[in-house]
């Protein structure tokens, strides 16, 4: 998960693991990530957020799905209302779909058009916020997160929780590896981000293959 180094640094609850240890092996995805509400809910940018509650569902409860909006709520005074805890990211959005939830924490941009390309075409979703970097060039006119800031030192804290999209879908193994294991599994790694067979089902899939190397 892109989101455990992070947890780390936070001191998060129950964190049994180092990742400074685990050998990385490759990355698949370096985009955005998007805090969305529903189209019905008539808010469309993350503005009206500042002088309407939105509810918000978030997998889990120590995820960015909820870092997000807490981060939102403290720094940019936003009032945002966080229903953590659901068991997937599905669920989520069923629960918009319900009414239950206005809106949902954070979702990969890429994979809205691989899971709800529907929705894409007949606006059921705005995206209020991109969480990364730099700017998709799919999403130009939707802000970054740590852009929103009011002072340095605020846009350094949302600077620091939008890194970790940076290696969004990353391979690891665990400490004490051999080196020449290593050697041989970020080789083959390398070699399947440019097979011709996995390009062509990602692009079936329309999942964006954007690697990095370990």
């Amino acid at each position: 998960m892109q989101s455990m180094p992070t947890f780390q640094l936070l001191d998060g609850q129950g964190v049994q693991f180092d990742a400074r240890r685990f050998i990385w092996i490759g990355n698949t995805s370096d985009e955005s990530n998007t805090v969305v509400a529903w189209a019905d809910t008539g808010i469309k940018s993350i503005e009206e957020v500042k002088s309407r509650e939105l509810v918000v569902g978030a997998p889990g409860s120590y995820t960015n799905c909820v870092f997000y909006p807490l981060l939102m709520n403290a720094l940019l005074k936003t009032r945002f209302k966080i229903i953590s805890g659901y068991p997937g990211g599905n669920e989520v959005n069923l629960a918009m779909e319900r009414g239950e939830v206005g809106a949902r924490g954070c979702q990969v941009w890429s994979a809205w058009a691989s899971t709800r390309p529907d929705w894409l075409a007949q606006k059921k979703i705005n995206v209020l916020v991109q969480v990364a970097r730099k700017k998709s060039a799919e999403l130009p006119n939707v802000p970054l997160l740590a852009d929103l800031a009011e002072n340095e030192n605020d846009r350094q804290v949302l600077k620091f929780m939008s890194m970790d999209n940076s290696y969004g879908r990353p391979f690891a193994t665990t400490p004490d590896v051999p080196v020449d294991r290593v050697a041989a599994l970020r080789h083959a790694f390398e070699l399947s981000m440019k097979d011709p067979d996995l390009l062509a089902e990602a692009e079936r899939a329309d999942l964006k293959l954007t690697p990095s190397r370990g």
